[in-house]
C-alpha cells in the first residue's frame, strides 16, 4: 500500500497528470460557480426589494444581507463538496491517471479494455451521490462520538474511495464482475488503502490531489495484487 502510494506521489509532475488535476479542479470550480450563481438568482428572486418588520418598519436591505450571508454559506460548502465533486470528474479521466501509471511502471501490459464514455459517467455520478450521501449521515454521527470524528470520518471516506477506486481500475482490465469478486477477496487491503487516501481529505489544498492519487495509487495496487496472484499459484 505505501510503496503505491509513494510511487503515485512520484508522479505528480507528469504532464498527463496534471492535465487530469487542472481539468478536475477547473470543473469543479465552474460547477461550484454556477451552483453559487443559481443560489443568488434564487434569492434575488424570493426576496422582495423592501419588507416591512415589526418595530423596525420597512427595510430594504434584507435580499443584501442573504446574498453576502450566501458567500460564506458557500465557502462552507464549497470545502464540504469539493472533493466528491473533485472525485466525480476525476473519474471521467481515470483512464488517462491509469493509463499514464501503466506506461510508466508496467509497459509490457497489453491494451486495457477500458470503460465506456456512459458507464464512467454513471459511475461518476452515482460515486458522488453515495459520497455526499453517506457523509450527511456520518456528520449526525461526529456529535456522538466526540473526539472519534477523524477515525470515523478515516473509516468510512476510507471504505468509499477503496471500494469505487479499486472497482473503477480493475474494471478497465477484467471487467465489472471480475473487479468485485477481486475486491472481495482483498476487502481489507483495499480498505486500508482507502483509509491512507482519506486522511489528506482533513488538510486544505492537498485535499485536491486525493482523487488523482487515488487513482494512481488503486491502479498499482491492482497490478501488484494481479502479480502476487501470479507468483502464488
Amino acid at each position: 500500500m505505501f510503496a503505491s502510494f509513494t510511487a503515485a506521489l512520484g508522479q505528480l509532475t507528469d504532464r498527463r497528470f496534471l492535465r487530469v488535476l487542472l481539468l478536475g479542479l477547473g470543473l469543479t470550480l465552474a460547477l461550484l460557480f454556477a451552483l453559487y450563481t443559481a443560489f443568488i438568482y434564487l434569492i434575488g428572486w424570493a426576496t422582495p426589494d423592501t419588507m416591512t418588520l415589526p418595530i423596525v418598519g420597512e427595510v430594504g436591505w434584507i435580499d443584501d444581507l442573504l446574498s453576502w450571508g450566501s458567500i460564506l454559506l458557500m465557502i462552507a460548502l464549497s470545502v464540504f463538496l469539493m472533493v466528491p465533486v473533485a472525485s466525480a470528474f476525476t473519474g471521467f479521466f481515470l483512464d488517462d491517471v491509469a493509463e499514464a501509471v501503466e506506461a510508466k511502471h508496467y509497459p509490457g501490459l497489453p491494451p486495457a479494455q477500458g470503460t465506456p464514455f456512459f458507464d464512467g459517467l454513471i459511475d461518476a455520478i452515482n460515486f458522488f451521490g453515495v459520497l455526499v450521501a453517506v457523509n450527511l449521515l456520518a456528520m449526525i454521527a461526529y456529535f456522538f462520538v466526540g473526539p472519534f470524528a477523524p477515525v470515523l470520518f478515516w473509516a468510512v471516506n476510507g471504505y468509499l474511495l477503496g471500494r469505487e477506486y479499486f472497482t473503477l481500475v480493475a474494471m478497465r482490465r477484467i471487467g465489472r464482475q471480475g473487479a468485485a469478486a477481486m475486491r472481495r477477496r482483498y476487502s481489507g487491503r483495499i480498505w486500508l488503502a482507502g483509509v491512507l487516501m482519506a486522511m489528506p481529505l482533513t488538510i486544505p489544498v492537498v485535499n485536491l490531489l486525493v482523487p488523482l492519487l487515488g487513482a494512481a495509487t488503486f491502479t498499482h495496487l491492482y497490478h501488484k495484487t494481479v502479480a502476487a496472484e501470479a507468483r502464488a499459484s
